[in-house]
């Protein structure tokens, strides 16, 4: 059986398929990862083994500015949206599986590929916000922001089929229409994220809410083992004081924040702490380096996160589940998205601390460290990484390649 996976966006949208693409490939499924075309996931698949398929321009160059396509949100919308559909359709069979996250544009690409070639779609969702519930609202868009004053989650997503269908809407039946012979649909984030979509979430860090008013299947989260050694000069680091404070913000660009390595050097040293700061796609770099601090590039953080005192981070998701599985306390800065529902649960669960916003000064993270370096939430985050799951990659191949799944 032919699997192929699908996604458009950073290593948080690409790492989970890879850990999916494992479990189905030991499963004997042929597998294909439809993903940007950025070169640390294509060294990352290939030292897996998978076969990538390079799709559109380079995530990183998108959100750092560099960008070469088109300006204008509407033809982004098109062009991901064809690019998605052709490579999808070039590898997928009939009878086979597509499974697809990552921006919206990309998953409808996906699943008219799949439509038109006979494939049964799935869509997996990677963080509960995603999904249409009662229980939490939408994420609001910056072109399109909510009635003022409307705070139903159901109004709000009943707004949010509007929403979708303003900005994707054209775009997608467009291309149904004139380049696939599809019909068009009412309602495009529906028909997307079909009637039975896949949570790949932990249940105990973030389960999806109940009562459920429509069917959610949770597989647990998409965990990729990493047995990659630690650099020498970071473990040499480690092994030469007390545990560090980790300070990453992944791919997040920080734009407006030129100083945000020297703020957190800053606010870790408030504490007579150590820190490991790690670069990510702002480059993050202090202006005043010392011996106390050691900056690094991509590394394992399954091995790193379990050496340090706490971990601050910008609340992805893969990087909230690490941490939490490492049993490490987690200060999450959350920048866009599903990051301040990440800030949340490790709040509500006692396993850290949520930043108030985006910008974190020296003084603001210092105050979030304080409440994050206590024995209560050490004890807390050791606990709770006990009942974190590790399965869930294992579960979403089985429910893949069982011939009874609907």
């Amino acid at each position: 059986m032919r699997v192929v996976l699908s996604t458009y966006g950073s290593r948080g949208d690409v790492q989970p398929l890879a850990a999916l693409a494992v479990h189905l490939r030991e499963r004997g499924a042929q597998v294909r990862v439809c993903a940007p075309p950025d070169e640390e996931f294509a060294q990352r698949l290939a030292a897996l083994g998978v076969e990538a398929v390079p799709v559109g321009e380079s995530v990183r160059a998108l959100v750092s500015g560099a960008s070469s396509a088109p300006v204008d949100f509407p033809s982004r919308v098109a062009m991901l949206v064809g690019q998605f559909h052709e490579a999808v359709a070039a590898v997928a069979e009939p009878g086979g599986a597509v499974v697809a996250t990552g921006l919206f544009p990309a998953v409808a690409g996906a699943q008219s590929a799949a439509e038109r070639v006979g494939a049964r779609f799935t869509y997996v969702a990677l963080q509960p916000t995603m999904l249409p519930s009662p229980h939490h609202r939408p994420f609001e868009f910056p072109s399109r922001p909510y009635p003022a004053g409307t705070t139903d989650n159901r109004e709000l997503w009943e707004h949010n089929i509007l929403t979708m269908n303003a900005l994707f809407g054209e775009q997608v039946n467009a291309h149904r229409a004139a380049s696939v012979g599809l019909p068009g649909v009412a309602n495009v984030r529906d028909h997307v994220f079909t009637d039975r979509p896949w949570l790949a979430t932990d249940p105990l860090l973030a389960p999806w809410p109940q009562p459920a008013e429509r069917e959610v299947v949770q597989t647990g989260a998409w965990l990729l083992p990493d047995e990659r050694p630690l650099p020498a000069e970071l473990s040499a680091f480690l092994d030469a004081g007390e545990p560090p404070v980790y300070v990453g913000f992944g791919s997040m660009p920080l734009h407006g924040a030129p100083d945000a390595g020297q703020v957190a050097v800053e606010a870790v040293r408030a504490h007579g702490r150590r820190i490991v700061l790690a670069r990510g796609w702002a480059d993050l770099a202090p202006a005043d380096a010392g011996d106390d601090c050691c900056t690094v590039g991509e590394v394992n953080q399954q091995a790193l996160f379990g050496r340090v005192a706490a971990v601050v981070h910008h609340g992805g998701a893969g990087t909230t589940t690490t941490a939490a599985l490492t049993g490490v306390p987690q200060v999450v800065v959350p920048q866009i998205v599903d990051q301040p529902y990440w800030a949340e649960r490790v709040a509500a669960l006692g396993i850290g601390a949520a930043h108030d916003g985006p910008a974190a000064t020296v003084d603001s993270l210092s105050d979030a460290l304080e409440q994050a370096l206590t024995p209560e939430v050490a004890a807390r985050a050791a606990e709770a990484a006990g009942g974190i799951r590790t399965d869930g990659a294992a579960v979403a191949a089985g429910l893949l390649l069982d011939p009874a799944a609907p």
